[in-house]
């Protein structure tokens, strides 16, 4: 395989990372290093520990900052409505670009890829932690999101290129994996930590001196790809971000000022003129961003949309979880961080056990509609907390569920979107996977707000919170009745190509 098709973005903090899997068993071999690379004889083994902790960082960061929100709320005067652009403005900046960075890594290299990105990483957290307004907060995020973008795809192609076949790839990728998977629960617990001791500028400022050992360890210890020509659509990736800005503008606008404000109808439309020009340009586009065909009939555009509606309502519950368990119940940062860790647990063992013994003997079709209906009756069952509800009555429960749901639904859905994808093709279709996660769970988290605001105005915040959930089963139900019409079980054959059962398919 090429490096430009091993390309493929490790994203997001808590899904399942089958689409790693993927990309990494297709493989015929190792992206070559290139000839004046000297790094790799210096200490490979730490070259690796590098990747992971790279991997690591970016994973964390995309939780941590959840904890933190009351503080962030409190401390820099976020009103309600603006104070969800602290996790959708990084979102939608990884989201964007994901579909994009994959080949800047093709083409400069993807250590330098890595390099550059975490130092834009490095300096977005320094901003971040010193930001005085939200408006700087949240530019900082997006700088990270930018960031993060362009360094992710970087290092499951490091991994390979410093890695050899066999069974030292073999303990790196599970490895990667666990690092991967980890990150979740680990920036929860450090969020809490943190904000508890030292404020929550620090869950911004701890990125800067790992960020520094990640470049200089990348320097010293990590053999360069060989750069590989690449045509960039920078009209598509353009357009498909600013689509995405424009409606979750559009729905954060009308939760404050209403439906009929004309910013908000005017976001709306530009959201829509976006998608038009996106069909467009990617129509004409020798190498598109968004490859255009696995939408063109609902077998293969399901699991892709199931990719959007999952994530809008897990995001969501992390969301409101967050100011539930703070705002309602008192607790502090670290005791939320606490509070969600059985979430945590439960998908990842349920992540680990799915591919390696359900989806082989019952098929990705049977453990994806149990996966989604389980999501669907664990955020009902949150929509039932009140003020008056306690950890253990109110979230509990609903939280091992929605854990449980979580590692059976996101390994099959990534399994049948890679499948479908030809070989030629793993790398669009991972970078579409993974932009349609942060996609789904910035228009989740958007969607929700409008909501939020509109009952808290009337029957107060607990109330509003348990409504925002209780809606936001509407997404994984809607990805329920997908899944269940047009998902199918892989062939053995499609599986092994795809690793879509493979024993590190999971995130």
């Amino acid at each position: 395989m090429s490096t430009t098709e091993l390309n493929d973005p490790p994203t997001s903090p808590l899904p399942a990372v089958t689409s790693i899997s993927a990309a990494a068993s297709r493989a015929t071999g190792a992206p070559r290093a290139s000839r004046g690379s000297r790094s790799s004889l210096r200490g490979p083994a730490l070259g690796l520990v590098v990747v992971f902790i790279t991997q690591l960082m970016l994973v964390v960061d995309a939780s941590i900052v959840n904890v933190a929100l009351p503080d962030i709320q409190n401390e820099l005067h976020f009103s309600p409505t603006d104070l969800s652009w602290v996790v959708t403005a990084y979102a939608l900046a990884f989201g964007g670009l994901i579909l994009l960075s994959g080949k800047i890594g093709s083409i400069v290299g993807a250590r330098l890829a890595l390099m550059v990105g975490v130092g834009l990483f490095i300096v977005a957290s320094a901003l971040g932690g010193f930001a005085p307004t939200p408006e700087i907060l949240v530019a900082a995020r997006i700088l990270q999101g930018v960031g993060a973008a362009i360094a992710a795809p970087s290092t499951l192609v490091l991994l390979v290129a410093n890695t050899t076949e066999g069974a030292n790839r073999a303990r790196a990728m599970s490895l990667f994996v666990l690092a991967a998977g980890s990150g979740g629960a680990i920036g929860l617990i450090l969020g809490g930590i943190l904000t508890t001791s030292f404020g929550w500028e620090w869950v911004m400022f701890v990125n800067v001196p790992i960020g520094i050992l990640i470049i200089v360890g990348a320097a010293l210890f990590l053999t360069e790809t060989e750069r590989v020509p690449a045509k960039l659509d920078l009209g598509g990736a353009a357009v498909s971000t600013i689509g995405m800005v424009a409606l979750v503008y559009a729905f954060t606008r009308a939760a404050s000022h209403g439906w009929s404000d004309a910013q908000s109808i005017a976001s709306f439309v530009i959201a829509a003129a976006s998608l038009v020009g996106l069909v467009f340009i990617e129509r004409r586009h020798s190498s598109p961003v968004v490859q255009l065909h696995f939408f063109s009939r609902m077998r293969t555009a399901a699991p892709l949309l199931g990719m959007l509606l999952v994530p809008a309502g897990m995001f969501g519950f992390f969301y409101f979880v967050t100011l539930f368990t703070q705002k309602v119940l008192g607790f502090d940062p670290l005791g939320t961080g606490l509070a969600l860790l059985p979430f945590v647990g439960a998908m990842l063992i349920t992540n680990e056990l799915a591919p390696r013994y359900l989806l082989p003997r019952v098929g990705e079709k049977v453990v994806g509609v149990i996966g989604l209906s389980g999501m669907v009756v664990g955020l009902v069952w949150l929509g039932q907390m009140s003020a008056s509800s306690t950890f253990l009555s109110g979230i509990l429960g609903p939280a091992i569920v929605l854990g449980v749901s979580g590692g059976l639904t996101f390994a099959p859905l990534t399994s049948i979107a890679m499948a479908q994808a030809p070989s030629t093709e793993v790398s669009a279709a991972s970078s579409l996977v993974q932009g349609m996660q942060q996609l789904g769970g910035s228009v989740g988290v958007a969607v929700l707000t409008t909501v939020f605001i509109s009952v808290t105005a009337t029957s107060g915040e607990a109330h509003g919170i348990s409504t925002s959930l209780l809606l936001g089963a509407a997404f994984p139900a809607a990805a329920l009745v997908l899944f269940a019409i047009w998902g199918r079980r892989i062939p053995a054959t499609d599986g092994a190509s795809s690793g879509a059962a493979g024993p590190v398919g999971m995130h």
